[in-house]
């Protein structure tokens, strides 16, 4: 495997990895308050691109950890969107 390979497949390790406490935290604890809204969507639309590139240039490195990366911030960004939702309805109740 050439050293790009391997260093582009420690680099999708590491970032996708980093990722999972925040990710296991928020949907153990459903707690979502002190995470952006507009952070959260942009990240997502963002990784969504990188596993799109990945695919168009057949980097399964890219791939795998934007697959996975993908699954987790939509999660995520779901559980926000939902609380953002409830606020706004008991408010204008």
């Amino acid at each position: 495997m050439p050293l790009a390979e391997i260093i582009g497949a420690l680099a999708a390790f590491l970032t996708t990895a980093s990722f999972l406490p925040q990710a296991i935290k928020v949907v153990r604890t459903r707690e979502t308050h002190a995470i952006s809204l507009v952070m959260y969507a942009m990240f997502t639309g963002g990784v969504t691109l990188w596993g799109i590139y990945g695919v168009m240039t057949m980097q399964w490195s890219i791939i795998i950890a934007n697959a996975i990366t993908v699954v987790l911030a939509a999660i995520i960004l779901a559980m926000k969107v939902r609380a953002v939702m409830a606020a706004r309805t008991s408010r204008s109740s």
